[in-house]
């Protein structure tokens, strides 16, 4: 079954404690798709780096998978760049058998984001993330 393409520039994002994997999946004006695959460390001038990057290939969509906490720090900072990320559900896409790896994640992620498959899940405007924060300290 081949998925129909509904986004022609996406971005996924698997996200670890020490390393973020990104996987893009670019329509050129030929028709023809590229494979771009770029992997960042976890402090934020590497959130930083990924914003750039992320920025310079202009996506429709960048969805991510919004497990533990490791995913608000590059989320915050793809937002400073004015890049609207998308938090997906990680059980919504991980039970395929056969994408062990992160790059396959990675891969994966962006395949169902290019066909409008994934739902963002909600994430709260910055703001109020801060204050939840501060009553969490509290």
């Amino acid at each position: 079954m081949e998925l129909v393409v509904r986004y022609k520039r996406v971005i996924g994002l698997d996200i670890h404690q020490a390393q973020i994997t990104a996987c893009a999946l670019i329509e050129e004006p030929d028709g023809s798709a590229r494979i771009e695959q770029r992997q960042f460390g976890a402090f934020k001038r590497d959130h930083r780096e990924l914003a750039d990057w992320v920025a310079s290939l202009c996506p429709d969509e960048v969805v991510m998978e919004s497990t533990g906490i490791y995913w608000q720090s590059p989320y915050a900072a793809l937002e400073a760049a004015g890049i609207r990320a998308k938090g997906v559900n990680a059980r919504h896409v991980k039970n395929v058998p056969g994408r062990k790896t992160d790059v396959g994640d990675a891969h994966w992620l962006a395949t169902l984001a290019r066909a409008g498959l994934l739902r963002g899940s909600f994430v709260p405007p910055a703001k109020l993330r801060e204050l939840r924060l501060i009553s969490r300290q509290r």
